[in-house]
């Protein structure tokens, strides 16, 4: 890869680690499920008048809309909200990988490889760590809830592998349209309209910044920009890159907002790294079946 295009795969992961930040930040001003919808709003009004129609069936769009736009993203702002850092938020979203890997092969009949069924079981034993560790003073069901956003994460990227779109950009600009109205309608429903109406009416500058970076700095120009990558190099060059969004999003977390980074929260992150890094090594001709969409997804937090 030319260094001006690693220097650029490492921006872009550092923006998808620093997003879980600016998704915190956003969260103190916004109820959870109407910032997700609001987010996929501000990326999905202007983008789609230049991105043109779809470039993949209708059903494709609206399945990976509904499991990453709406469950996904709304799971994982719900947990952010109930108290999960932003650091570990970024680290436990990449638990998406084995879910990934399983759907696979319980789905598309892919079977995992020997190296990938050891990463996922260091990966694994990286989450369960960080579970005890979060688990002895925070509530759980903030973990479990980004648990949950990941698996649904790793349908969504399933359904991605049978849609196969052309055009990365393209298509999240339609799978965001698709996810406004049912965020829209859950907030209304679990959060109420009042809720909606006090955060719009004491909005501030803060809480506009984070709206307009997750969804044009993070989203359209990430995605943008990824979308070059790959199609100038094979995702095995360019998908490795993306482990350094977790490094990006703890360090984030503890400079910006002060989060604990404890040892066993460091031990455990580099057992997750190490984890998924294994399922990116190619030990033969056959290229990785399932690899290049874990980690690539239809997007980051």
């Amino acid at each position: 890869m030319k260094p001006r295009h690693a220097a650029l795969a490492v921006l872009i992961t550092s923006i998808w680690g620093v997003n879980f930040v600016v998704i915190k930040v956003g969260l103190a001003e916004f109820p959870p499920l109407l910032f997700s919808a609001l987010r996929f709003l501000a990326a999905a009004v202007p983008a789609m008048w230049f991105v043109g129609r779809p470039k993949v069936a209708w059903k494709w769009v609206l399945a990976v809309g509904f499991l990453l736009g709406v469950a996904k993203f709304g799971l994982v702002f719900l947990g952010m909200a109930a108290g999960m850092p932003a650091g570990l938020s970024s680290l436990v979203l990449q638990s998406q990988v084995i879910f990934t890997v399983v759907f696979a092969a319980v789905l598309l009949r892919e079977r995992p490889r020997p190296v990938q069924l050891a990463g996922m079981a260091v990966a694994a034993v990286g989450i369960v760590l960080i579970a005890l560790d979060y688990g002895v003073g925070s509530p759980i069901s903030a973990l479990l809830l980004v648990v949950l956003g990941a698996v649904a994460w790793g349908l969504s990227n399933v359904a991605t592998r049978y849609a196969k779109p052309p055009d990365a950009l393209n298509f999240i600009v339609w799978v965001s349209a698709v996810a406004v109205l049912p965020l829209l309608a859950l907030s209304l429903v679990f959060e109420g309209p009042s809720a909606g109406v006090a955060a719009l009416s004491n909005l501030s500058w803060t809480g506009v910044g984070a709206l307009l970076f997750i969804a044009w700095i993070s989203t359209l120009f990430g995605f943008g920009v990824w979308g070059f990558l790959l199609r100038e190099y094979d995702a095995s060059t360019v998908v490795p890159f993306a482990l350094l969004v977790p490094v990006a999003g703890m360090l984030s977390g503890w400079l910006l907002l002060d989060e604990t980074v404890s040892p066993l929260r460091v031990g455990a992150a580099a057992l997750v790294v190490l984890g998924m890094a294994a399922t990116t090594v190619r030990l033969g001709p056959k290229p990785p079946l399932a690899v290049p969409e874990a980690l690539v997804g239809a997007r980051t937090g």
